[in-house]
């Protein structure tokens, strides 16, 4: 016990240390991708800092101020946790979120190309003309008609109205992008065009400070407690070293995915062994586990999305943000070689069918200005540059003569707004022409598990026979169904703030109606 209340000092310590260094420069802390939305493993000091960023500004609650009971249970820190108790507070209940990591983020933190929503009034500000039916059917076309329905209706539905709740709480998200598989520039970022993730997780968490929501970190949940059918609270294990068991009168359960968890993914999908993963080291399946537990069940668990570019040696994820703003995937000949905002799965297969199994992102200056996300890319030592072509060429160990026949022929391309290659239509409104000229070597990596739990349209949990679990919610990547067996980058991003929100709303109506 004392080694492992020695561990948890120690990991403490390093974060703190961490934050230190970051100093002023460090923004708040998820998956487009997350992180956006972290903690991510500790071998690495990029990650390290990944993993507190945003952390700097926080404190949490301490330990004496735990409390036996709270009208509702939070089980997990990351953005639709934090959404949640945002609107459950508002709604008159009184909240409390344990988060197991020593900070709040979790995948939202690593989140990078934005949020995707329809029908917003940044878009009509903007002049972009689109529509919930227009998002509604190229979601359910890129989850191969998949998608359940009834929760993807609701999605796109409410999709304008988180937009607008996030801007009501000074969370504002006006730079309009492109991700694969739409039509239509859709997906919301922070107005200086970061990474959503970071910007997301700080604005929530001076949120839920600012309410006075208790957040307890290191606070592991273990299991959900039941009586006669109906959820009572949790047991939580505090600092690896003190279990308690705290009541509820709902609990909602917003703990992620298991992206990160080998041993989940090797039962449901054995064909993903040897994949590195873009997940934080929290994201191990607890939560579908203890509602598992409950008799609650679970869909698509064998729909694992693979995003096509991370980078490798560190696990990071290159936001899709990246090829909406012009980019393009050169192969180790310098040859494009598919339709670079194609849905994920395509662009992944399309990688995993060259020799190398890897390529090159490879964009200008302006690419660099738009997608701010890459200023970090760079930090982390990720982008090769070139004062020229040539130089980028040779930086990337390529042939610089097809390097710059494969550019003159996408600027072509992007002067005519016809891709005869590859049929590429969205993310061509600027050429690749402003030097100094970039590279990023990518390769696919688990990156978001579409599976989980299920839920229905009030966030209720669903047990086998359809019928929900009294007083027990989720919202977020620990739920199933919504993107049926293929995300489209941007939705997970709106579905943790759209049905994070709607957990806290209706788990507050069911404290009301069950006091």
């Amino acid at each position: 016990m004392k080694k492992r209340t020695a561990t948890a000092l120690i990991l403490i310590l390093s974060v703190m240390l961490v934050i230190a260094g970051c100093g002023s420069s460090t923004n708040s802390s998820a998956k487009e991708s997350a992180s956006p939305e972290s903690t991510a493993t500790a071998s690495s000091g990029a990650e390290k800092t990944e993993a507190v960023s945003g952390a700097s500004e926080t404190s949490y609650t301490p330990i004496d101020q735990l409390k036996d009971k709270y009208d509702i249970i939070i089980v997990g820190a990351g953005g639709a946790g934090m959404t949640a108790a945002l609107e459950a507070k508002a709604a008159g209940a009184n909240p409390v979120i344990f988060e197991k990591m020593p900070v709040a983020g979790g995948n939202t933190t690593k989140s990078s190309s934005g949020m995707n929503a329809s029908e917003t009034k940044f878009q009509k500000e903007q002049g972009i003309e689109d529509s919930n039916d227009l998002f509604y059917e190229e979601t359910l076309k890129g989850g191969h008609g998949t998608n359940d329905k009834a929760m993807l209706r609701f999605f796109v539905d409410n999709s304008a109205a988180a937009i607008d709740w996030l801007d009501s709480i000074g969370i504002r998200l006006n730079n309009i992008t492109i991700t694969g598989g739409m039509n239509e520039k859709r997906t919301h970022r922070p107005e200086d065009g970061s990474a959503v993730g970071q910007y997301l997780v700080k604005g929530l968490t001076k949120n839920v400070q600012e309410q006075g929501i208790p957040v307890f970190v290191n606070a592991d949940v273990k299991e959900i407690t039941q009586q006669d059918g109906k959820v009572t609270g949790v047991k939580v294990l505090f600092n690896q070293a003190d279990e308690k068991t705290i009541a509820g009168s709902a609990v909602v359960v917003t703990t992620g995915g298991f992206g990160a968890n080998k041993e989940m993914i090797a039962e449901v999908r054995p064909d993903l062994e040897g994949y590195v993963t873009t997940n934080q080291i929290g994201s191990t399946g607890d939560g579908i586990k203890m509602i598992e537990a409950l008799g609650g069940t679970t869909v698509d668990m064998d729909q694992i999305q693979v995003h096509p570019t991370v980078q490798q040696e560190k696990s990071y994820l290159i936001g899709e943000a990246v090829r909406g703003e012009g980019a393009i995937l050169v192969s180790s000949e310098a040859k494009r070689f598919v339709n670079e905002l194609d849905t994920r799965d395509k662009v992944t297969a399309a990688i995993n069918s060259l020799p190398e199994k890897s390529a090159y992102l490879v964009f200008d200056s302006g690419v660099k200005s738009r997608a701010k996300a890459i200023e970090q890319y760079e930090k982390m030592g990720f982008v090769l540059k070139g004062d020229t072509i040539e130089a980028l060429a040779q930086a990337m160990n390529v042939p610089a003569d097809q390097l710059k026949t494969t550019l003159d022929t996408w600027n072509a391309s992007v002067k005519s707004k016809k891709d005869t290659e590859f049929g590429r239509t969205t993310g061509m409104d600027n050429d690749l022409s402003a030097a100094p000229y970039y590279a990023i070597k990518i390769g696919p990596g688990i990156h978001y598990t579409m599976g989980g739990v299920k839920i229905n349209t009030n966030t209720e949990v669903l047990n086998k026979a359809g019928q929900p679990i009294p007083g027990l919610f989720a919202a977020g990547e620990v739920t199933g169904g919504l993107h049926g067996q293929n995300r489209i980058g941007g939705n997970s991003v709106a579905e943790i703030i759209i049905f994070g929100r709607q957990a806290g709303i209706k788990s507050a109506e069911f404290v009301k109606a069950n006091p």
